[in-house]
């Protein structure tokens, strides 16, 4: 059972170097690129993993929309061999290690895109971020991986956003910087950061925008069935009520209506889909999502490595295929979470994925 602190390590707390800003200008929000490093046709990107926990659609959507961009080279990198466990859901096999990486490219990743993690202070990882930042990487943090750049004191005199649940707590513990709310993502420099989960999509479309201009993301976004991507952001629409405790409480304790969701994957299943229900569905508290296989490693579309593990039938739920997220503006899984389990459950799990749902339509 995935509890709601999965996507925020921090909590609220006094208020601090927190700035309410008017409306972003795009243009102004747009990572500036270098050439590619050792002539290379396109920038070599880095996805970077903690083994022992990084968060699912952090670590796998920003993936999988940059291979469907062809506009990068994409490579998955652990902290160390083996299983990487992805928090809420899933396990994955990185394409090679921290030292595995630095021995092939010693010049280092053009850019490295940082989910949140559960170790976000572990020293190894800050110091290979420092020595990509100090070889010329580009940043792009997801959600609280905002903690680990700033850990790493790469935001220090910048300007920065991430998960509303961590903004007091991160803007505490870092007043050198500026904490920027009701902004989808913010650019300072040469670093991205971005508000919570939900924020993948949009946030990797921009990238690719950098990257590779308006055309390429436009591109992309069509070919993923996103019909638009936008800064626009209102962070105060999320906050902990005492509804949504009640609800989370509630469900922790009923365990005996507690539900296994199994997510059947085969050879070319689409990650992107596959992460975003498996994220959403683990964070009803009573529920939790598993792949399923009979592999036991499968290759996605875009080929990354994702554990399986074998079916049941017994008292476990099965989603016969994961759902797409059609726009940005709703996530689909929401939906149905609201039809098993009623609407103020699906709140709940809209509320950690910092995604604002349509209005109720079913009873709690």
């Amino acid at each position: 059972m995935a509890l709601l602190t999965a996507s925020g390590c921090g909590g609220p707390t006094g208020r601090s170097n927190i700035a309410r800003t008017q409306p972003l200008d795009p243009g102004e929000m747009t990572l500036k690129l270098a050439e590619p490093k050792n002539d290379r046709a396109r920038p070599l990107v880095v996805v970077l993993a903690e083994n022992t926990g990084t968060e699912t659609t952090d670590f796998i959507v920003p993936y999988g929309v940059l291979k469907e961009s062809e506009v990068a080279d994409v490579v998955t990198v652990s902290t160390d061999p083996g299983t990487v466990t992805l928090i809420p859901a899933l396990r994955v096999r990185a394409d090679m290690t921290l030292a595995q990486f630095d021995a092939e490219a010693p010049a280092g990743a053009d850019i490295v895109i940082v989910p949140a993690m559960k170790r976000n202070d572990r020293p190894d990882v800050l110091n290979w971020v420092r020595a990509q930042s100090e070889k010329g990487a580009v940043f792009v943090s997801i959600c609280e991986g905002a903690w680990v750049i700033a850990n790493a004191g790469l935001l220090d005199g910048k300007s920065a956003t991430t998960h509303w649940f961590a903004l007091e707590s991160i803007a505490k513990r870092f007043p050198g910087t500026t904490w920027v709310r009701d902004s989808r993502w913010v650019v300072s420099g040469n670093v991205m950061t971005t508000t919570g989960v939900s924020a993948s999509i949009p946030a990797s479309l921009a990238l690719i925008e950098s990257i590779a201009g308006r055309p390429a993301a436009e591109r992309t976004a069509k070919g993923l069935g996103v019909n638009a991507w936008t800064i626009e952001h209102n962070t105060s629409a999320f906050s902990w009520t005492a509804k949504h405790v009640t609800v989370a409480v509630t469900n922790w304790l009923a365990w005996w209506r507690h539900e296994t969701v199994e997510i059947p994957v085969e050879g070319g299943f689409d990650e992107i889909s596959m992460a975003m229900a498996a994220d959403t569905w683990s964070r009803t508290y009573r529920s939790q999502a598993f792949a399923t296989g009979a592999s036991g490693i499968v290759q996605s579309r875009r080929g990354l490595h994702v554990e399986t593990e074998a079916a049941s039938s017994h008292r476990h739920f099965i989603l016969t295929k994961p759902k797409s997220a059609k726009t940005l503006e709703r996530i689909e899984a929401l939906d149905d979470i609201a039809n098993r389990y009623g609407d103020a459950t699906a709140d709940l799990v809209a509320l950690g994925l910092e995604q604002r749902r349509s209005k109720s339509r079913h009873g709690d």
